[in-house]
C-alpha cells in the first residue's frame, strides 16, 4: 500500500521509506501472535526472555482492552483480507464488535473512548451504544487523566459524520483548553487538581502532548473550523518539536508550567515510529504546521540509537523482524526510577533544574524487551492512515 504519508517520506527521505515499509510489515506479522487464543482479545504485552541458545522467545501476560481497540483502529487500514489474516479471521469492524458488546462491563473512560473511536472509524453499526456507554462514564464535573480526556475528543471528533455529538464534543474541547496552565503550550497530566500528588503535579508525559494535540486538530478538520483548536495543537506541537532531542529521541517527562524537559529517558520506541507520527501527521492535515523533519529524525532513531551505539557490549537492535517486534524502550535502569523521582521534585521547587550528575552516574544503557499491541497498531495508524 502507498498511501499520502509513505508518499511524502519518499519524496522527503527516500533513504527511510525501506524502515517504514520494514515496521510496517513487523506489525502484520506481529500482532497475530498477541492475540489470545479464541482471537477475541489482545494479551497487554509480549515479554521476551533469552533462551539458552541466545534466541529470543516471546510470552503473552495479560489481557487489555483498550490495546484491543487501537490496534483495530490501525488494522482498519489494511485491505479486508489482510485485516482478517491479523485478527483471527475477523475484519476490523467485526473484531470492534467484540468489543462494543462488552461495552456494558467496561469502566474505564480510556477504554470507552477507544471503541468508541474504533467503532466509528470502522462504521459499525452499533456506534450510538458505544457513544451512550462513552457518555454514561464521562462525569465532566471532575478531573480526568489528560491522555483519556484527548480520546474522548478524538471519538468524537470521529463520529460526527454519522452522529449528533456537538454538545459533548465542545465539552471534551473545552475541557483540554482548559487543562493548560502558566501560558505554556504543553498539557499537564491531568485535566485538574486532585488526581495527583501536589509534588508531581507539574510532571507531564510525552503522551499527555500527542493524544491532546492530535484530538484538537482533529476536531478542527471534521468540523467547520476551530481556530483556537487548531492553534493549541500547533502550539504543542512547535513545543515537543523544539525540545526533541538531537538523536531524535521524543522524551518522556515535561514541565507542563513551563514548557521544559524534566527527564529524557525512557525514550520509548512507540513514540519514535507511531505516536509521533500518527498525531503530527494529523496535525499537518489538519492544516496545522508540518513537522516531516522531526517525524523523520524520530524515526531513524530506531536503528541508530545513539544511546547504545557507542557501547558494543550492551548495543542490540530494537527491531526484530522474526519475533514481529521492537523492543520497548531505551531507559537508564536506575533503581525505583530515582532519577524521575529526584528531577520530578527538583522541578517542583526550581523549574528547570538538571541536576547534570545524574546523567553521568545513570546512563541509559538498558533495553527493556517487551513489546505491546498498540505499539504496533499506532503504527499502522501512522503510516496507513490520512489520504489514500
Amino acid at each position: 500500500m502507498t498511501t499520502s504519508r509513505l508518499a511524502a517520506l519518499e519524496r522527503a527521505e527516500p533513504s527511510l521509506v525501506p524502515l517504514a515499509r520494514r515496521l510496517l510489515d513487523l506489525a502484520e506479522s506481529g500482532l497475530p501472535s498477541m492475540l489470545l487464543p479464541g482471537g477475541e482479545a489482545f494479551a497487554f504485552t509480549m515479554a521476551g526472555t533469552r533462551a539458552p541458545d541466545g534466541s529470543w522467545r516471546l510470552r503473552r501476560r495479560g489481557i487489555s482492552t483498550r490495546y484491543a481497540a487501537i490496534t483495530a483502529l490501525g488494522v482498519r487500514f489494511l485491505p479486508e483480507d489482510r485485516q482478517r489474516a491479523v485478527l483471527a479471521g475477523r475484519t476490523a469492524q467485526e473484531f470492534t464488535g467484540l468489543l462494543v458488546e462488552a461495552l456494558p462491563s467496561v469502566t474505564g473512560l480510556g477504554d470507552a473512548a477507544l471503541i468508541a473511536w474504533a467503532a466509528a472509524d470502522t462504521g459499525h453499526p452499533k456506534l450510538s451504544d458505544a457513544l451512550a456507554r462513552l457518555d454514561a462514564l464521562d462525569d465532566r464535573t471532575r478531573p480526568q487523566y489528560t491522555v483519556e480526556a484527548a480520546w474522548v475528543l478524538s471519538a468524537l471528533a470521529a463520529a460526527r459524520d454519522t452522529a449528533d455529538v456537538e454538545r459533548p464534543l465542545a465539552a471534551a474541547r473545552d475541557r483540554l483548553l482548559r487543562s493548560r496552565t502558566g501560558g505554556s503550550p504543553l498539557f499537564p497530566h491531568a485535566t485538574g487538581p486532585g488526581l495527583l500528588p501536589w509534588y508531581r503535579a507539574h510532571v507531564s508525559c510525552f503522551a499527555d502532548q500527542t493524544y491532546p494535540l492530535q484530538a484538537l486538530a482533529r476536531a478542527h478538520a471534521t468540523g467547520p473550523g476551530d481556530a483556537e483548536a487548531l492553534a493549541a495543537a500547533d502550539a504543542c506541537a512547535a513545543r515537543i518539536c523544539a525540545l526533541q532531542g538531537e538523536g531524535g529521541q521524543w522524551w518522556w517527562h515535561y514541565d507542563a508550567r513551563t514548557g521544559g524537559v524534566v527527564e529524557g529517558y525512557p525514550v520509548y520506541s512507540v513514540h519514535q515510529h507511531a505516536m509521533a507520527p500518527t498525531a503530527l501527521f494529523d496535525l499537518a492535515e489538519a492544516g496545522g504546521a508540518d513537522h516531516g523533519a522531526a517525524v523523520r529524525e524520530g524515526l531513524r532513531w530506531m536503528t541508530e540509537v545513539p544511546e547504545l551505539a557507542g557501547h558494543p557490549a550492551v548495543r542490540e537492535p530494537l527491531i526484530l523482524d522474526g519475533l514481529g517486534v521492537t523492543w520497548r524502550k531505551v531507559y537508564r535502569g536506575d533503581p525505583r526510577k530515582a532519577v524521575r523521582a529526584v528531577r520530578g521534585l527538583a522541578t517542583r521547587a526550581v523549574p528547570g533544574l538538571r541536576l547534570a550528575p545524574l546523567d553521568r552516574v545513570y546512563r541509559p544503557l538498558s533495553v527493556d524487551r517487551e513489546c505491546r499491541p498498540y505499539e504496533l497498531g499506532w503504527m499502522l495508524h501512522a503510516w496507513l492512515g490520512g489520504r489514500t
